[in-house]
């Protein structure tokens, strides 16, 4: 079974409630409140979310979090590369250098390689505003 972590189902909820949001800063208590997330692990996302330029962050009084893009425009490959890392269905990808140490004789060496640009692909195709619409 391909599963998430529950950490980037959470960063979904995040997002779409920020897009709810209608562009202003929102802060980690108020996310929380709205998505009944508990603050820590609100915070925690954000950050994550901050790192990989999909939200930017305002420190000081009047500080919180804000879109940096508009929910079309965010892909759910974007939100899953920010919490997980980019998407690798095995270990044996392309540019990836953890392979199994049965890779050298593996007859499925590279192999893997179109079935994860498939994935990648179809992860790139669905935005937050179609996960927020049920589109």
């Amino acid at each position: 079974m391909i599963k998430l972590s529950k950490m980037t189902d959470y960063a979904v909820v995040i997002l779409a409630q920020m897009a709810r949001g209608e562009g202003g800063l929102q802060t980690a208590g108020g996310l929380s409140e709205k998505t009944k997330l508990p603050e820590p692990t609100v915070a925690k996302v954000l950050k994550l979310l901050a790192k990989s330029s999909l939200i930017e962050s305002t420190r000081g009084m009047n500080g919180g979090y804000k879109l940096l893009k508009q929910p079309d425009e965010i892909s759910m490959a974007a939100v899953i590369n920010a919490l997980e890392g980019p998407v690798a269905l095995t270990t044996c990808v392309d540019g990836n250098h953890d392979c199994c140490s049965h890779s050298e004789n593996c007859s499925m060496k590279g192999k893997w390689n179109p079935v994860n640009a498939a994935m990648t692909q179809a992860l790139e195709n669905v935005s937050l505003a179609q996960m927020i619409g049920g589109a």
